[in-house]
Order: C-alpha cells, then sequence, then structure tokens
C-alpha cells in the first residue's frame, strides 16, 4: 500500500497486512470442450465455459480470502481477479492486501477497492462486504455470423452483433447483482468491466466490483433489480453524497455499425487523397449518438436523473465495422446520504506517483507502458491498408459495369 492508503485506512481503525494469495488450476475436460465446440457453432453464451472461469475464480477468492483469515486479516482489499495458461490447463488467481482492525468484532470483508477508494466508500456509508463477480463466455457463431455477414454489405447498424453484445454485456451485471443479493448486500460499487480471449473463438465478459451495504438503502431480502451498481470511484461517490446525489444503476449500450460495400468503396478512393471522408464521418457520428440515446432511454427506465461518468469507446470488430461502447452511472436526488466528514481529505484525493517505469519495452519483453481505457475495451489498432477484398469487389463491379454497357451498344 502507498502511505496515502495506509493514513486513510488509518483513520477508519483498519492497518495494512500481508498479500494474500488464492488460486485454482482447472480443466475443461473432454465432454465440456465436445459442449463448448457446439455451443460456439451456435453462437451466444458458451455456457460449459462460463461455469468453468466461474468456478475457477469463486475457488481462488475463496481460497485468497482463508489465507488473509488465517494470518488475523479481518479484510481484504484491492482484490483482483486474473486467469493465465499453464500447460493445457487454466490457472485461477487471487490476490489482494490484508487489513487488521485496531478494535475487535469488525465483519470479514474482501473488496476490490484501494485503500484509499475504501476510505471513500467507508465515509460515504457503503460498508463492505464481499468481493463479487459476473461473467458471460461467448462467441460469435456461424449462423449468426453468416446473417451478421449479409447484413454488413448494407451501410448502417448490424443489430444481430448490436443484440447480442447488449444482451451479454448486461446478463453479466445481473448475475453480478444476483451474487450481490445473495450476499444481503444493496449495491455495488466500483465496478470494472473487462473482456478477455478465453479459448479459440470464446471470449469472456467479467464484470468485478465490491457488493457493499448501505443503511439507507433498501434492506434485505432484496431481488437483484434492486441492487444498485456503480462503476464511478470512492472519491466521485463521496462528492455525489455531498451533493445529495446517489447512484441508481450501472448503464451500459452497444451499438454496431458497418460501412457497407457501396460507401465502403467510396471511402476506399477518397482516403487515396487528402482530406476527410465524409462516409466514415457520418457512421461513426451516428454510432456514438445511438449508443447515447440507448444509454438515455435506460436510465429513464430506471428513475435515474441523469447519467454521469460517460465514457464512450470505439473498436473496430472487422474491415467497415465497428463498435461502439457507452457506460456510466445512472444517479438520482435523495435524502439522508451526507457523508461522515464535513470535507474529503487530501489524502484522500492525491494522486499516486508512479515510482517504476519503462520507457521502451526490453528485447523480448511486452511494452508495460499503460493502457488508456475505462471498461477493459481495447480495439485493435487501425490498419494502414486497403483491404485487398475491396479491390476484388471494385474489380467485379467494373466489369460488370463493362460487360453492362458492351450489351447495351448492341
Amino acid at each position: 500500500m502507498s502511505g496515502n492508503e495506509i493514513y486513510c485506512l488509518g483513520l477508519k481503525g483498519l492497518l495494512p497486512g500481508e498479500l494474500a494469495l488464492g488460486n485454482s488450476v482447472q480443466s475443461l475436460g473432454i465432454l465440456g470442450a465436445v459442449g463448448s465446440w457446439g455451443s460456439s457453432l451456435a453462437g451466444g453464451e458458451i455456457a460449459p465455459i462460463t461455469e468453468l472461469i466461474s468456478n475457477g475464480r469463486h475457488a481462488a477468492i475463496a481460497r485468497m480470502e482463508d489465507e488473509a483469515k488465517r494470518a488475523g486479516a479481518i479484510g481484504v482489499t484491492g482484490v483482483t481477479s486474473r486467469l493465465t495458461t499453464l500447460a493445457s490447463y487454466t490457472e485461477f488467481l487471487a490476490q489482494g492486501t490484508g487489513v487488521h482492525a485496531t478494535h475487535a468484532g469488525a465483519p470479514f470483508f474482501s473488496t476490490a477497492a484501494s485503500g484509499i477508494d475504501l476510505y471513500c466508500h467507508l465515509d460515504a456509508g457503503y460498508q463492505p462486504v464481499k468481493f463479487v463477480m459476473g461473467n458471460v463466455a461467448y462467441a460469435l457463431g456461424i449462423g449468426r455470423g453468416i446473417t451478421g455477414s449479409l447484413r454488413t454489405l448494407a451501410r448502417g447498424e448490424v443489430r444481430e452483433y448490436s443484440e447480442m453484445y447488449n444482451g451479454i454485456r448486461h446478463l453479466a451485471l445481473e448475475r453480478l447483482r444476483m451474487e450481490a443479493a445473495a450476499l444481503g448486500a444493496n449495491a455495488v460499487v466500483d465496478i470494472a468491466t473487462t473482456i478477455l480471449p478465453c479459448g479459440p473463438g470464446a471470449i469472456e465478459l467479467l464484470m468485478t466490483g465490491t457488493a457493499s451495504h448501505h443503511p439507507h438503502m433498501a434492506h434485505a431480502p432484496l431481488h437483484s433489480s434492486q441492487v444498485v451498481t456503480s462503476e464511478l470511484s470512492g472519491e466521485e461517490l463521496w462528492n455525489l453524497a455531498a451533493m445529495g446525489l446517489i447512484p441508481v444503476r450501472l448503464v451500459m449500450a452497444t451499438s454496431v455499425y458497418s460501412l457497407g460495400v457501396v460507401s465502403n468503396i467510396g471511402a476506399m478512393f477518397r482516403s487515396m487523397s487528402k482530406g476527410e471522408i465524409p462516409e466514415v464521418t457520418k457512421l461513426v457520428y451516428e454510432a456514438r449518438e445511438n449508443c447515447l440515446e440507448l444509454l438515455r432511454q435506460e436510465a429513464i427506465q430506471c428513475g435515474a436523473e441523469r447519467v454521469i461518468g460517460n465514457r464512450l469507446m470505439i473498436r473496430e470488430l472487422a474491415a467497415g465495422m465497428i463498435e461502439v461502447v457507452a457506460i456510466g452511472t445512472a444517479v438520482r436526488r435523495a435524502q439522508g446520504f451526507t457523508p461522515q466528514t464535513p470535507q474529503l481529505i487530501p489524502q484522500a484525493v492525491i494522486s499516486e506517483r508512479q515510482s517504476l517505469s519503462f520507457d521502451q519495452a526490453l528485447p523480448g519483453m511486452p511494452n508495460l507502458s499503460p493502457v488508456q481505457g475505462s471498461v477493459g475495451i481495447q480495439g485493435r489498432r487501425a490498419q494502414g491498408c486497403v483491404p485487398i477484398a475491396f479491390f476484388l469487389i471494385w474489380i467485379v463491379i467494373t466489369l460488370v459495369s463493362v460487360i453492362i454497357g458492351i450489351v447495351s451498344k448492341k
């Protein structure tokens, strides 16, 4: 922990302890592999892989918590969940920093928050309960892929892809809320979203956060729809509480758009000369606007007044096809949520200094410079060359035009 984290936790009666680790090595097995292969052909969620990853992550988290308890800790902060490949197996690793209480009787907890964020959560009334997660392993599928591919020939939104990605993200969030509700929590804060490869043609969408209990929110037993969700930082949650605002729900939207064959050909030729490419400019603008409108509608449905912390990300799914993702936290006004302290302490807002950095990647090592982004979605680098397929399409169209011209003259 940094000095600021130790200072902030000390004000809440917590002291830093040892690093806590937990792991689980798992194999999908032959029957599971066959089942997942069939699911990947159909498209959508691959249930065997989702279950495998969920079991592995939860087992690693449970062992991490047990190790912290054996060391006398009453909680674990900064919890992360990762997976790596060992031979033909998958290892799930959970780690965090144990903390000790200066007074007896405090309930054990685990949280994704740093020491600084945890201070802000506690001061704003969010008592951590447990590190929770929701995940979905999925594949595009042959049937959906063929239909979507045909739709990409025309310009505009590819609804097959948009609906699938929207459904998957909301399914992961729902599983996160269900896990929190089962623990008696009424909020999940500090949510992070990550997209990871988890096998040939398969992708995992992972959402993690801290199930918490706020005394002025709804009390257990709760339905998952009543659990408040937020991806805002601890400092932002504290500031919102001071302003009389509370989070309602993490809202998300996805729009997948295709440039279309005809527009793509025109854009290809315009890209050979300097200047704006109107087709691409308009497409990206429409995709963003559509995504933001979906975000607004979702916020209205859950009774929120506005969406804050909006983040828009764009990535290229394939040549001429883009995905735009919008994410934010819907909030509303409420009484009785004033923080415990009238002013947020400076140690809770001071930026941490990085003491180790690499200006350039060392030989044989990946570049360790930080990746910008807020929801763990990393797009591919835009290709500088024009795809050969567009040249082939242009040649076919040209030949057809010549043949039609010759026939019409005869």
